[in-house]
């Protein structure tokens, strides 16, 4: 895991849409709550810029942060974010709170390593398609990795990554694969270019239509008739 991540934030009373409203307009202020652990939820708001530079980080939305309001602080994880419809604002920004003994679900972002270098991808012309960014696992909060690493190196045309495939840090577990096999999603791939495969598929269908001397003329169609 990384350094402690931090984040300041108030406590507030004023509530309702109206209240949230004001907040984000007047004070510049992420209306925001935090809540679990056996504890009563708790209203706050969270300067703007504070909020925006912490979500540059990765790690924000899946490592434990320590919320400091006033002289206390509460260990969380970022569990929801409200965004506006059309513009790059945050709206409301919802924390729980963590237990230390008890495992949890996050979302693990995946760093994909040498696709530059793949054999598919440079040997063989193929492209690498993601079909999942990141991973669901269950864990301690202790145990919650920053990110989960894939190396692409030796990967061919043709060959797929599944989530059984991969190898999950200690201590942790995938989500999906709890649930049976039927869940064992694909991850990567490296495909052929589309352009080859448009070729081989207009090469199929050339192969399977009658040559020019089979296909009969209208006058043979006409003596076929006649014959009859």
């Amino acid at each position: 895991m990384s350094d402690q991540l931090e984040i300041n934030a108030i406590p507030r009373d004023d509530l309702g849409k109206g209240a949230s409203r004001r907040l984000r307009r007047l004070a510049n202020l992420v209306p925001a709550i935090i809540y679990g652990a056996g504890k009563e939820p708790r209203p706050l708001s969270i300067v703007s810029k504070d909020l925006e530079k912490a979500l540059e980080n990765e790690a924000f939305f899946s490592q434990v942060i320590a919320v400091k309001i006033g002289n206390d602080t509460e260990k969380a994880i970022l569990k929801d974010l409200q965004r506006h419809p059309a513009k790059e604002l945050v709206m409301h920004a919802d924390f729980m709170r963590i237990d230390e003994a008890v495992e949890l679900k996050v979302n693990i972002p995946i760093h994909f390593l040498n696709e530059d270098t793949c054999k598919g991808v440079k040997l063989e012309g193929g492209v690498i398609e993601h079909q999942a960014t990141e991973i669901e696992l269950l864990c301690l909060p202790a145990n919650i990795p920053e990110y989960i690493e894939i190396d692409m190196q030796d990967l061919s045309v043709g060959d797929t990554l599944h989530l059984s495939d991969i190898k999950l840090p200690e201590g942790t577990s995938s989500v999906a694969l709890s649930l049976g096999d039927d869940h064992d999603m694909p991850i990567a791939a490296v495909v052929a270019p589309r352009a080859a495969v448009e070729a081989e598929d207009e090469d199929a269908e050339a192969g399977d239509a009658p040559a020019a001397d089979e296909v009969p003329t209208q006058a043979e169609d006409e003596d076929d008739e006649g014959d009859e």
